[in-house]
């Protein structure tokens, strides 16, 4: 069937690049091609037996009816006492709304909050879900770009040169996806002082790798002052917890825009996951020591990458500070031609990487970024030297 009876806005969508990536590695591997993939974005531990044990008791407990569209009040309450524990952020239980994912969270927000027109800021590189969510939502997104010399991250002045008197939120990630980079309290201060002199735009926090940082803490927006009433704090289990197929997201939000999200998401999906949030009640509640493994682990894999990249000429690194990325400016290879195939953008470099290295990565542009690619660190360290053995060796 043609293209021509699909709506507008689907055949104006762009494929998700991660996941569309992962795919095509899929593909390969099927073919018998021995690909190491590097370009998902989820943990490669298995689930905590304690969470795997919270599932099976609510399965024998029979909790299997729908579940409210905003979440047990229990897992609500242990949102709330994650927030008050890890974030210094007073929720109350009609502040929080938990969705299928972080990613449903924020489309929730974009739905329930933009209007035809409304811009959004994006700092490039952004997750790249953003910008179509905010387009999906008749947003559209401003892109404010950043180099690897300041890494990766906007300054005040930036965000007040972006503004104009159609802005009306700002979205970001810290620690960031794609580039790892982890805002600070004086920087998140910087930018408060900007939206201060701005009363009207709202700002979409998304801190889904909050524990995966390497700074010693971490620091919500929503925590600054003038900013709680303003800022819509997204998180979820998937990335710290090892949960990424459980699907479970939430907010914390001003209690107005909590129940416009629960209306919306009412009309889309109902409630999460029934078994999925009373496994969640037992993650949020157990003390960090017990994921402090997989943060440890990922610490170290950072190093070993940046130490392996660092051998190869060509590869332009700063450190990132969170998440389980790196992302590397590979610019120096444009215009040249290896080993037959012609490299003009970050496109073309990461294409060459899965076709002569058998390394799937994601291409930078797909994050606002064209002189970058995203490398995942979140594989076995013997994967890890493998694929960047034969990076090196295809270069070479």
């Amino acid at each position: 069937m043609s293209t021509d009876f699909l709506s507008e806005r689907i055949n104006n969508m762009a494929t998700s690049a991660t996941l569309a990536m992962a795919a095509k590695a899929r593909e390969l591997k099927a073919e018998g091609r021995d690909i190491i993939g590097l370009s998902l974005g989820e943990p490669d531990f298995n689930i905590p037996d304690f969470i795997k044990e919270a599932a099976k008791e609510a399965i024998d407990q029979n909790y299997s009816s729908y579940s409210p569209v905003d979440g047990y009040a229990d897992l609500k309450q242990a949102i709330a006492n994650k927030f008050k524990r890890d974030n210094n952020l007073d929720y109350g239980l009609d502040q929080i709304v938990v969705s299928t994912g972080a990613k449903q969270s924020l489309a929730n927000v974009a739905m329930a909050m933009i209007n035809e027109g409304d811009e959004v800021v994006l700092p490039a590189p952004y997750w790249v879900s953003y910008s179509d969510i905010v387009k999906l939502a008749g947003g559209v997104p401003v892109e404010v770009p950043t180099s690897i010399d300041t890494d990766f991250k906007m300054t005040a002045q930036q965000l007040e040169d972006a503004i104009t008197p159609k802005t009306k939120m700002l979205w970001f990630s810290s620690p960031c996806n794609p580039s790892g980079s982890v805002y600070s309290k004086e920087e998140l201060e910087s930018l408060a002082a900007v939206l201060r002199n701005h009363p009207g735009i709202f700002v979409v926090s998304d801190e889904i790798y909050e524990h995966i940082n390497f700074t010693g803490g971490h620091v919500s927006i929503a925590a600054i002052e003038g900013m709680y009433d303003r800022t819509i704090t997204v998180n979820g289990v998937s990335k710290a917890f090892a949960m990424t197929g459980w699907r479970i997201g939430f907010i914390g939000a001003p209690a107005w825009i909590a129940k416009a999200t629960n209306k919306f998401q009412g009309q889309v999906t109902s409630g999460a996951n029934s078994i999925a949030q009373r496994a969640t009640i037992a993650a949020l509640e157990a003390p960090k020591e017990k994921i402090q493994y997989m943060i440890d682990e990922f610490h170290k894999r950072r190093d070993l990458v940046l130490g392996l990249l660092g051998e190869i000429e060509g590869f332009n690194l700063n450190i990132p500070e969170g998440a389980f990325y790196v992302f590397p400016d590979i610019s120096s290879f444009f215009g040249k031609t290896i080993d037959g195939m012609q490299i003009n953008n970050a496109s073309d470099f990461s294409l060459f990487l899965l076709e002569k290295a058998n390394v799937a990565t994601v291409t930078g542009e797909a994050f606002g970024n064209p002189n970058c690619i995203r490398i995942s660190y979140a594989a076995s360290e013997a994967e890890l030297k493998e694929a960047i053995a034969r990076i090196k060796k295809a270069l070479s």
